[in-house]
């Protein structure tokens, strides 16, 4: 009798567990990583840019700020030959009384199970399935060791081993608010976060940072971005200490 209860008990649990399991595959299986895009022709997403530089040789941070809109153009194909969508920016003055002017564009690359970005030959994986907090990957896995060398120089160290940073959905579910506008279904992956010296307090001492965070919104595209890698160097006997590097932050104001 009590073989026969062990049997029983047995297979409800197991029973249990596999249409548990099927539940949660289901699920993951269900959510599609371009619900997290909206990847239309003439679709746009218009930020607020602030863009930090380094100017008289590193000795002066300055910051410059600008609206800056997105804009999706139809499926074409990317450098590697696959179905993409080209995004073209552009650029005008903070309070919009500019006209827009082109500044550059990317590539936005869906496939079955990740969102890739192809931007100056550089190719990053953005999103992934299952997207669920925690999940990690090697979202830098394509780029070479020191992809930023040719604009700030081989002794700009931050880029080195890029490849190997862990991208980490770090939370789902987000609700914030947008040049008053409330956005819901917002999900944080966080790309680096690891700084010594920084900001400089000591300026006898070297200093740097790299921090990378993206927010995307269901239904919407990315709506936030933080992307900040310097260095604070100095040389022995020397000039004086000075900063390389760069720093990006990205907030949407509106969209279509």
């Amino acid at each position: 009798m009590r073989a026969n209860l062990f049997s029983f008990f047995f297979v409800v649990l197991a029973s249990s567990f596999i249409l548990s399991c099927d539940k949660k595959t289901e699920d993951f299986e269900t959510e599609q990583l371009e619900d997290y895009l909206n990847l239309q022709s003439g679709k746009y997403i218009t930020y607020r840019l602030d863009s930090t530089v380094f100017v008289q040789q590193g000795r002066r941070e300055e910051t410059h700020s600008y609206q800056e809109k997105h804009v999706v153009d139809a499926l074409r194909t990317d450098n590697l030959g696959r179905p993409s969508y080209r995004i073209f920016r552009y650029l005008r003055d903070t309070a919009g009384t500019q006209p827009w002017m082109p500044a550059g564009s990317y590539w936005i690359t869906s496939l079955r199970n990740t969102i890739e970005v192809i931007e100056n030959n550089l190719r990053s994986i953005r999103l992934i399935l299952p997207v669920k907090q925690d999940e990690t990957w090697k979202g830098n896995r394509f780029l070479p060791n020191n992809p930023y060398g040719p604009v700030h120089g081989d002794e700009f160290n931050n880029d080195d081993n890029m490849y190997d940073w862990d991208f980490t959905y770090e939370s789902t579910g987000e609700s914030m608010t947008f040049n008053g506008q409330p956005v819901n279904d917002i999900i944080t992956i966080k790309h680096i976060d690891e700084s010594a010296n920084a900001p400089v307090t000591d300026p006898n001492t070297y200093g740097f940072i790299n921090y990378s965070e993206d927010k995307y919104a269901k239904g919407i595209g990315l709506v936030y971005q933080r992307y900040i890698m310097w260095e604070y160097q100095l040389i022995p006997g020397g000039p004086s200490p000075y900063k390389v590097g760069f720093g990006v932050k990205r907030s949407m104001i509106d969209r279509n």
